[in-house]
């Protein structure tokens, strides 16, 4: 075989090998021809239970709002201040051992309840040891954004999404989406659990992501994006890009060929 034949195919199979095939890009394929049919997804989606280092929203409204004072943010009104700076002064934190502590009430244990169940828990002891049923409070609990973190071939940083739901599309769009060299056929997530923290994965390129388990990301989710081989190889990922690289390797290698054959 000659230099120029061994050139060739060396070429033709780094070529091939660099190049990142579009399908390795897209989100949510489908298999089949493309039709405008609505996806039917089923899909439990579990209540999410508290867990340490969340950061609630409480407010206590009443007949007379004065009575309430005290549960409600004294710079509620203040309009020099950010949504995120009124939470963090004025949320409640679960420390370490799953407690709050709320006015009059004390410390109040909500670690592995929803914000269903602390609303009603609230409201039970408020109207107890405090207010009667003729005051009329209305309770509201919520969490005060759903944060997570992103790290890898995406835009690193920590995250905030005021919403109840959020799926990890809209996470991912929120941190300005996987970059070229990000795997999106194995996305991580790191999960807290009472127990610990789990890995799952998810693959965004198929429409099936759509039925997985964690697509909708939850508060202090982890999600890492880790690159594909392309990157360590030091390749593009588009065809060009590739054959830039290729040239200059290539010319590199005949060079170094013609002066050892000399």
């Amino acid at each position: 075989m000659s230099y120029r034949q061994l050139i060739f195919i060396l070429s033709v199979l780094l070529f091939v090998s660099s190049c990142v095939p579009t399908k390795r890009l897209m989100y949510l394929q489908e298999d089949g021809a493309a039709t405008d049919s609505i996806i039917t997804v089923e899909r439990i989606q579990k209540p999410y239970r508290i867990q340490v280092n969340d950061l609630l929203s409480i407010r206590v409204k009443a007949l007379d709002q004065e009575l309430v004072g005290m549960f409600n943010p004294i710079g509620e009104d203040n309009p020099t201040a950010t949504g995120e700076e009124r939470l963090y002064y004025d949320g409640f934190l679960v420390d370490a051992h799953g407690n709050i502590r709320v006015p009059t009430l004390g410390e109040v244990n909500v670690l592995g309840f929803t914000v269903d169940e602390v609303r009603e828990k609230i409201e039970k002891a408020l109207l107890e040891s405090y207010f009667r049923e003729q005051a009329n409070i209305f309770v509201t609990v919520k969490l005060a954004g759903i944060r997570y973190t992103t790290i890898g071939e995406i835009g690193s940083g920590s995250q905030v999404i005021y919403k109840e739901q959020v799926t990890i599309m809209e996470a991912i769009a929120q941190a300005g989406d996987i970059n070229e060299f990000g795997d999106r056929t194995d996305v991580v997530i790191v999960r807290q659990y009472p127990g610990g923290e789990k890995r799952h994965h998810i693959d965004l390129t198929t429409i099936d992501a759509m039925r997985s388990p964690y697509y909708y990301i939850q508060p202090n989710d982890l999600i890492i994006v880790n690159p594909l081989p392309q990157k360590a190889l030091g390749f593009g990922t588009t065809g060009m890009e590739a054959l830039g690289t290729i040239t200059s390797l290539l010319a590199f290698v005949t060079t170094t060929i013609l002066l050892i054959t000399r």
